[in-house]
């Protein structure tokens, strides 16, 4: 049995009962249930539809995600989730080249390994070597007033743990920046990369090894031994090349609002939802969420 789950941004309800009963009559599916009205509605059906992906995308053009997944074991029992442009809407090292005046640089770099055109690790140590000299201090000064939470976030951290889940922040960025966010949104740790300083200021360079792409991978595999659990439990949310390990050997790989060369090899895609959507598609109802 399979569960298709149709829903939008919570601040702009756009998702029409006629549109799922419309979806659902034509699958053959069984009664639509309504997770939060105009915003998510879910519906069994008994085999994946063979134009799933022709129907996903006739709804983009509406503001609508579609998810169709295996009904069983869909609520998972462990979050691992990327930070930057995923759980925070920035990437922290565009924001720290800002205030170093290397600002347009930086985040095209950034976009390109993003996207898979640049080696990863090289590219973090090339800009990471701009940010040499900038002192130490601008790092709490950026969380303080450049980085704002992505929306949902901390109901989906909420209501996960609530309901027994592990939370695990890995980042390709920086220790400075996890260790606070994954404070405030309560997750359970958190694993970055370090930059080095020396005098209160920034050295230009980040300590070895780098986490990137397949230091991603071993945390969900070290953490999912550690905890008993299987990688099938696992719910995975990034949205650049260097998540892509991580999110096709978890049992959910969400790519959440992700370059397309990302989108392209996932199964779970939101466009157009916001962190929430990682609770309605494990069957969470609007009333379930703990805020």
């Amino acid at each position: 049995m399979f569960i298709a789950t149709l829903l939008t941004n919570p601040q702009r309800p756009a998702l029409d009962r006629a549109a799922v009963e419309s979806l659902r009559n034509a699958w053959g599916g069984g009664d639509a249930i309504w997770l939060d009205p105009g915003v998510a509605a879910e519906f069994p059906v008994e085999a994946m539809p063979e134009n799933r992906w022709q129907v996903w995308q006739d709804f983009q053009s509406f503001g609508v995600d579609l998810v169709v997944q295996r009904a069983e074991g869909r609520r998972k029992k462990m979050l691992l989730a990327d930070m930057d442009s995923t759980m925070i809407e920035q990437e922290c090292i565009d924001e720290l080249a800002d205030e170093a005046g290397v600002g347009a640089h930086v985040a095209g770099i950034t976009r390109r390994a993003m996207n898979g055109e640049l080696d990863f690790e090289s590219a973090l140590r090339e800009r990471v070597g701009l940010l040499k000299g900038l002192p130490v201090a601008v790092i709490d000064r950026v969380i303080r007033d450049r980085i704002t939470l992505m929306p949902g976030g901390p109901v989906l951290l909420a209501t996960m743990k609530a309901n027994g889940a592990h939370a695990a922040l890995v980042s390709g960025g920086f220790t400075a920046f996890t260790a606070k966010i994954a404070a405030r949104l309560g997750f359970d740790e958190n694993r970055a990369n370090t930059l080095l300083a020396e005098d209160r200021k920034l050295t230009g360079q980040v300590a070895e090894p780098i986490l990137g792409k397949q230091a991603k991978v071993d945390a969900l595999e070290e953490i999912t031994v550690r905890l008993g659990l299987t990688d099938d439990q696992v719910m995975a949310v990034g949205d650049g090349a260097n998540d892509l390990g991580m999110l096709k050997r978890a049992g959910a790989g969400v790519a959440l609002h992700a370059k397309p060369v990302v989108a392209a090899e996932c199964d779970i895609r939101i466009n157009h939802g916001d962190l929430t959507a990682l609770l309605y598609i494990q069957g969470y109802a609007v009333e379930d969420f703990v805020r």
